[in-house]
């Protein structure tokens, strides 16, 4: 694998690339409309992960990491202004938890439990989502998720050695973005077949 792991990383930073350029382009089309306050919280999320896994080790699995984190805040500095939505109390308390992981990382020494308290907040910031996807499923971008999911399984085969710690994020991010990418189809196609003939 460690042969592959360069290849890998530079696929899965490529991939995150081709997913967010549909991204930003249907946002500033106005045929997406991101969530402000959720893609504030996957961009603070999105640089925990990157320091928490650089300081595990990780190294061509980071080129999707840091590619993420950079494409995160350009989508969200563009939902200030084409977006939806903003900061109540759930962002806030989505913000405190990945807050809590960094100061737990600090405490215990240990960049596992930063990483674990990244997802956590991450899959409720992604659960935040699913009302506004399921009633309006053509407010978000499919192919981004679908390649996002795909970043994130070439992100897992980056690492370098089968290290729990080093696979747990991108094996989730391939995960919750399929999941978003497969109710956005799903929404639409049953869309598609209540419209009257």
């Amino acid at each position: 694998m460690t042969g592959l792991a360069p290849l890998f990383g530079l696929l899965a930073g490529t991939a995150s690339i081709a997913n967010t350029v549909p991204y930003i382009r249907d946002t500033l089309r106005g045929a997406t409309r991101p969530h402000r306050g959720t893609w504030l919280i996957w961009a603070a999320l999105a640089f925990v992960v990157c320091v928490s896994q650089h300081a595990e080790g990780a190294s061509w699995s980071l080129v999707m990491a840091v590619t993420q984190a950079v494409l995160t805040v350009v989508v969200f500095l563009l939902a200030v202004g084409h977006g939806e939505g903003g900061m109540r109390t759930i962002e806030l308390v989505l913000l405190a938890i990945a807050a809590a992981g960094v100061a737990g990382w600090v405490v215990t020494d240990d960049p596992f439990v930063a990483t674990s308290c990244v997802i956590s907040a991450d899959f409720i910031a992604a659960a935040m989502m699913v009302p506004k996807t399921y009633r309006d499923p053509d407010s978000e971008t499919l192919s981004s998720f679908a390649v996002a999911s795909v970043a994130g399984a070439l992100g897992a085969l980056a690492v370098d050695a089968p290290d729990p710690a080093l696979l747990l994020y991108p094996v989730y991010f391939c995960a919750v973005n399929a999941a978003i990418a497969l109710l956005i189809r799903r929404r639409r196609a049953v869309a598609v077949s209540t419209q009257p003939s």
